[in-house]
């Protein structure tokens, strides 16, 4: 297993130039309980819409998603559809845009109807016109294009054949890209490779690939034979074909095959997923991943595209949960890191009518003393919620050379007993805040206070639940413990 940290970590802040055919994507969504009387067509009643930026737009967003900076280079049209990309292009924070106008042509457009109860496409109607730009708009696009090469770490050339990426177009870029040094991937719709001649990946799905390498493509050799003759063709480094439910195979030109199987998912919607692929293959490329470690990210994420509806994009949080282990997820979804997050477990929980306890500390070091509490607590709620005092709170109530852990790994350890629901790092020297918002049915603190020294008592008290006091097991206590560790007397 690769260290996801430490390549999303990487991906943040990578500066991605993305050249392509930008659309409008439109999903209606409705329900269909009737044939219409005019002819035999089922009728879609509206219940809601959705307006999102598609096609090589759509890869730019999933690149913002992951951390990473786009700049982008597209077409439209003078038209509403065009103003409308536009301004939400422009709600885009980390996308750099810039647009080329073509009065000839409209605004590609696609509107998608979806009955919301099968979650399937019914009928797609298309504003486009798919055929090369003419050669002032390809002069205006590659004008546009060069000079932005330089501030890019990596470049992206996604290909919906509707007129941006014209023989010419890819020819000035991919040319442009390798006299700098930068790598070119390629998400490509003409099946005659040898246009994309240079680029450094071609990320082609089944039936694309087949088509361009008249092979049937239905087995790993039969992939890995036609992708190492279609390399040379193109001259590029690698081949990613995209096999849907089957996951990615990738053909590099000096090495063996590797195949990732596809994860097991419940596919919502497939609109969109070769998009998250290429824009994850760019960023973890430009991240300094190897082959393998990139071919097992994307295939991650175009998991979590499909399970999604729309035209989707996937976070690292969403990726991060794909690729880790369950049982490190397990406890490590324990820890709270903002207070929204704090507010949705509680109301869920209330929701459930489950008894929420609350108990508080330090937890240095972790003992039996500290067990014994924290089981005790759980024995008395359904839920429980641990406050852990912050690096900060615990110097200042414990002298400059504490907490001997930082609040991570306490909070890590923590998270791994089954007896913990959640963990929650406070900065206060005292919880009161925290037992104010969490208002728990139950407080627990173990046996060496009185009911009066427990802080919070009177605002649990108050909303009706009680105090709850666990015995201490003797000659346990982290002092001690940190005291002999260091060669003092306990």
């Amino acid at each position: 297993m690769f260290d996801f940290d430490a390549l999303s970590n990487a991906m943040v802040g990578q500066t991605v130039l993305c050249v392509g055919d930008l659309m409008l994507d439109e999903f209606v969504y409705g329900e269909v309980s009737r044939i219409s009387p005019e002819a035999p067509a089922p009728v879609i009643a509206v219940q809601r819409s959705e307006t999102n930026i598609g096609g090589a737009g759509n890869v730019a967003r999933n690149i913002v998603s992951l951390g990473a900076r786009c700049i982008f280079v597209g077409l439209i049209g003078e038209d509403d559809a065009g103003k409308i990309l536009k301004a939400l292009l422009a709600q885009e924070q980390l996308i750099e845009h810039v647009l080329v106008s073509d009065s000839t042509r409209p605004t590609t457009r696609k509107v998608r109807f979806v009955s919301e109860h099968f979650s399937t496409h019914m009928l797609r109607a298309d504003w486009e016109k798919a055929s090369p730009a003419s050669a002032d708009i390809e002069q205006k696009l590659i004008d546009a294009i060069l000079p932005l090469l330089q501030r890019a770490d990596i470049v992206l050339l996604s290909d919906y054949a509707k007129g941006v990426l014209s023989a010419r177009v890819i020819r000035n870029v991919i040319d442009g890209a390798r006299k700098l040094g930068k790598r070119v991937i390629v998400d490509p719709k003409i099946a005659n490779f040898a246009v994309y001649r240079g680029a450094t990946l071609l990320t082609p799905n089944r039936r694309e690939f087949a088509e361009a390498t008249r092979s049937r493509a239905e087995t790993e050799t039969e992939i890995t034979v036609a992708a190492q003759e279609a390399m040379v063709l193109a001259d590029c480094e690698a081949m990613l074909v995209t096999l849907s439910e089957q996951g990615m195979t990738l053909v590099p030109r000096n090495g063996g095959s590797i195949h990732v199987p596809g994860h097991p998912v419940k596919v919502r919607d497939v609109s969109g997923a070769g998009d998250t692929a290429a824009a994850v293959v760019a960023v973890a490329l430009a991240a300094g991943a190897d082959w393998e470690t990139m071919l097992r990210v994307a295939n991650a994420a175009a998991a979590v595209a499909v399970s999604k509806k729309g035209t989707a994009v996937v976070t690292l949080t969403e990726l991060r949960r794909k690729i880790l282990p369950h049982a490190f997820l397990a406890a490590e979804e324990k820890i709270v890191l903002t207070s929204s997050e704090l507010d949705t477990h509680l109301a869920d929980w209330r929701r459930q009518g489950l008894r929420v306890g609350f108990t508080n500390g330090c937890f240095d070091i972790l003992h039996p003393g500290h067990v014994k509490v924290l089981t005790a607590a759980r024995g008395a709620c359904d839920r429980l919620i641990v406050g852990l005092n912050s690096d900060a709170s615990v110097k200042r109530l414990k002298g400059e050379d504490r907490p001997v852990q930082d609040e991570r790994a306490r909070a890590e350890v923590l998270a791994a007993l089954e007896a913990v629901d959640l963990v929650v790092v406070f900065g206060e020297d005292t919880p009161l805040d925290l037992i104010t918002r969490i208002k728990p049915s139950v407080l627990v603190k173990g046996g060496d206070y009185t009911r009066d020294q427990v802080v919070g008592h009177e605002a649990v008290e108050a909303c009706g639940g009680e105090i709850m006091l666990i015995d201490i097991l003797e000659g346990f206590s982290t002092t001690s413990l940190v005291q002999r560790a260091r060669g003092g007397k306990a």
